[in-house]
């Protein structure tokens, strides 16, 4: 035993210690929520407080537990839930004053898996308006702040989960990704993730009045926002359970085949035609020097169809939401998410009917150019956004803000259209003028091999450090 404090432990010492009985999950989940409340008011990051009831459950796992009950794998470790996800008899309000009512009737898969293995839900957290911003504010509940500062943005759209998980509100903190909503908080925040490719995690809103479109159901996936990399091991095998809601989800192992070692890593700096940040550059170098070190193989390439997979892919994601959400975005939208949308629709401009259908086939040329390359190198390290993370509100200023946070984001929406598995860490933490700012990485993985995206993630920061720490000392 130590005596660092329980919320600032990681999921999976929090779980083993809570297995073992060498602490309670009354007193997991008590320190948990006793941080968030002492910190989320300066940061709005949890936007429901269900701190009661949690603390509920967990005397109730800690009795099941005395009576004999085997404890699951995340037993008594706290987790926050984003507001656009079905939990019984809360909103999942997305962000919308107009949908502030909508009471979720039953659990979507994913909470109930985390559930099923002991987890322990403590709040829900913020997320812009329709989850379709890579910042964190809306009418309904306002602001998520930065642990790190005002400086820059929280991310998004699961911003609240990001932040949440950075100041200690709970180990683990659930997301989602149509086009980077785990990975630019990740990013923003010093997080760590792994959006899941295709089918990994069952999904689904039990409150939804119609099926998403095509797009949105392979595009958009569940996950989870860390502090320390192996506790993705450790927590989404529980996500990733099966549920008979999800028609399409793949019943997979979250361990694939061992594969020859060494493992081979592509390696890439490119761009496209956005200026590559000396900042980021460095952070690209350490997390390059970092696997080498491990005994990964790097070794410079270039990635296939790229920047066109990129840009195709979001715009078929446009022209689905200009079809089945556009009306509710004129009906229910702020000024500010209309402002956002129609620059969107200018930048990546919704295909006519035949080119649509053209881009949707190219989808699995492009999917297939990828797998082969993968087949000489399972993982591809590769910059997330060219730039230091952006300032609040940077894509409410007009064209040039938009194409800063979305445009140049190349390296985030193709992992969606493809469906690949793709993960977000630090490599860097730079001090810039306007204040202290994470770099994140991505490293791309064969599909369902999230797991060894994992492995490369652990191999860096075993070497890099997370930022957990520092912030924390920063924040007190």
């Amino acid at each position: 035993m130590t005596d660092t404090p329980l919320w600032q432990l990681s999921a999976t010492d929090l779980a083993a210690r809570a297995r073992n009985g060498d602490i309670s999950a009354e007193a997991s989940v008590q320190a948990a929520v006793d941080r968030m409340r002492a910190v989320n008011p300066a940061l709005n990051a949890v936007v429901v407080d269900t701190g009661d009831d949690a603390l509920e459950r967990a005397r109730a796992l800690d009795k099941a537990r005395k009576g004999g009950a085997t404890p699951g794998t995340l037993h008594g470790v706290a987790v926050t839930i984003k507001i656009n996800v079905d939990q019984k008899g809360q909103a999942t309000s997305n962000g919308m004053p107009a949908l502030k009512d909508m009471i979720a009737a039953d659990d979507a898969p994913l909470v109930k898996n985390l559930q099923d293995a002991g987890a322990v839900v403590i709040g829900r957290t913020n997320t812009p308006e329709l989850s379709f911003r890579a910042d964190t504010d809306n009418p309904l509940f306002g602001r998520t702040h930065n642990p790190w500062g005002h400086h820059i943005s929280a991310g998004g759209s699961s911003g609240g989960a990001g932040s949440a998980v950075m100041a200690g509100i709970g180990a683990l903190a659930h997301g989602n990704d149509i086009g980077g909503s785990l990975r630019f908080p990740a990013a923003a925040n010093g997080a760590v993730t792994v959006k899941p490719g295709l089918g990994r995690v069952p999904a689904w809103n039990p409150s939804q009045k119609a099926e998403r479109g095509m797009l949105a159901q392979s595009m958009s996936v569940q996950g989870l926002l860390v502090r320390k990399a192996a506790d993705l091991h450790t927590a989404m095998p529980a996500m990733i359970a099966p549920d008979a809601r999800d028609p399409f989800h793949a019943p997979l192992p979250w361990r694939g085949e061992d594969l020859d070692w060494p493992i081979r890593v592509g390696f890439t700096r490119e761009t496209y035609g956005f200026d590559l940040h000396p900042e980021v550059n460095a952070a690209l170098e350490a997390a390059r020097d970092a696997l080498n070190d491990a005994g990964y193989i790097v070794e410079e390439v270039t990635p296939p169809c790229m920047p066109e997979v990129a840009q195709e892919g979001y715009r078929a994601l446009l022209t689905e939401v200009s079809h089945l959400m556009k009306a509710d975005i004129e009906a229910i939208g702020s000024d500010t998410i209309k402002a956002i949308f129609a620059e969107y629709f200018r930048q990546f401009p919704p295909f006519e009917e035949m080119d649509y259908l053209k881009v949707i086939a190219r989808r699995t040329y492009y999917s297939r150019e990828w797998a082969r390359q993968q087949e000489r190198f399972p993982l591809m390290l590769t910059p997330f956004l060219p730039q230091p993370f952006f300032s609040p509100d940077r894509d409410t200023e007009g064209a040039e803000g938009v194409r800063e946070v979305l445009g140049a984001a190349l390296w985030s929406y193709s992992m969606n259209f493809m469906g690949l598995p793709a993960g977000n860490l630090p490599a860097r933490l730079s001090v810039l003028p306007q204040g202290p700012v994470p770099i994140g990485v991505q490293i791309v993985g064969r599909r369902w091999r999230e797991d060894l995206v994992v492995d490369a993630m652990c191999a860096i920061e075993d070497r890099l450090g997370a930022l957990a720490t520092q912030l924390w000392q920063r924040m007190d």
